[in-house]
């Protein structure tokens, strides 16, 4: 049976909030860490998808190896997304690089049929390879395919005026902390 409190001055109101606020904050926590990925709460209050985990699939660039004057052709890569309801990180990583996001977010308009998710990234490479693949940043917008999402086709760009495409699936909902050798070698890294 649930008590009636009645609020007659400061004090009580302080008092009665001193007991809700504290389960408030732990169900909003919860929310925001957890709860945001429930199906019940899917297009109503979460218009995005739930991205967490890895992807793998390949990077189909411009870019051109000016020490050996190779073209890469099809670099794979895998993507990690670690995402909750107020925040989303993505590192992308092959066998010679890693790029970490420092700004992301979701573009989502249902009527327009619109859903993405674009990034900015600041790209390392290997010590090994620097001197022909330089640190840069660069941009990211992935169009987020199905419902659930299935596939991340996008585009990108980078500051050391290179561009492509990208290509990829969910290979677990696991984040990986490297790059997986069942994927091979960088296509350059012969040459």
């Amino acid at each position: 049976m649930l008590s009636e409190t009645s609020v007659h001055d400061v004090w009580t109101a302080l008092a009665l909030a001193y007991k809700t606020i504290p389960l408030l904050v732990l169900i909003g926590s919860l929310f925001v860490s957890y709860g945001w990925r429930l199906p019940i709460f899917r297009r109503w209050l979460v218009p995005f998808p739930d991205l967490n985990g890895t992807w793998q699939g390949s990077i189909h660039t411009t870019w051109k190896d000016r020490t050996a004057d190779v073209t890469p052709g099809s670099v794979p890569a895998i993507l990690t997304i670690k995402q909750s309801f107020i925040s989303i990180s993505c590192v992308m990583r092959t066998a010679e690089m890693c790029s970490r996001s420092y700004f992301a977010d979701f573009w989502i308009d249902r009527d327009q049929q619109l859903q993405k998710l674009g990034y900015s990234y600041l790209s390392s490479s290997l010590p090994s390879v620097r001197h022909r693949s330089a640190p840069h940043d660069g941009t990211m917008v992935f169009d987020v395919v199905g419902n659930p999402a299935t596939k991340l086709n996008g585009i990108y760009w980078t500051s050391r005026s290179t561009a492509g495409e990208v290509s990829m699936t969910l290979r677990t909902r696991k984040l990986l902390e490297e790059f997986p050798t069942d994927l091979g070698p960088h296509p350059v890294s012969g040459h």
